[in-house]
């Protein structure tokens, strides 16, 4: 697959994380970049601006993707994210991005966690 060379630029800045996920269609390899903040464990949490967001949606038919930071790949598990951990994740963002980001509201929030994590309760 073509890559993006601004995406890329995003990624290799560590400004964004590149999402590799199956399509949910296609079942071909697609890749979002999009903003993230990094958690203490290493999960990351990630928002959608559009609530029809591919790649969110590609999230919810199958949680397993893979997260790239500059030159780290870690295989991740998509959890999707409802009521106080959602908003704390869109304000995160919001607080690390600026006003641009503040459309987060509007879609759906994941922490993506590294699979060789536990589940947290």
């Amino acid at each position: 697959m073509p890559r993006d060379p601004y995406l890329e630029q995003l990624v290799g800045w560590e400004k964004a994380v590149a999402i590799e996920t199956r399509g949910r269609k296609s079942g071909r390899p697609a890749v979002a970049a999009v903003g993230f903040v990094e958690e203490p464990d290493g999960a990351l949490l990630v928002a959608a601006g559009d609530p029809g967001a591919n790649w969110a949606a590609n999230l919810r038919a199958d949680p397993r993707c893979v997260a790239r930071i500059g030159t780290r790949r870690t295989a991740c598990i998509a959890e999707e994210l409802d009521g106080a951990p959602r908003a704390r994740a869109i304000t995160e963002l919001i607080l690390k991005y600026g006003t641009p980001a503040e459309r987060l509201g509007a879609g759906p929030a994941f922490r993506l966690r590294p699979e060789a994590a536990a589940p947290t309760a």
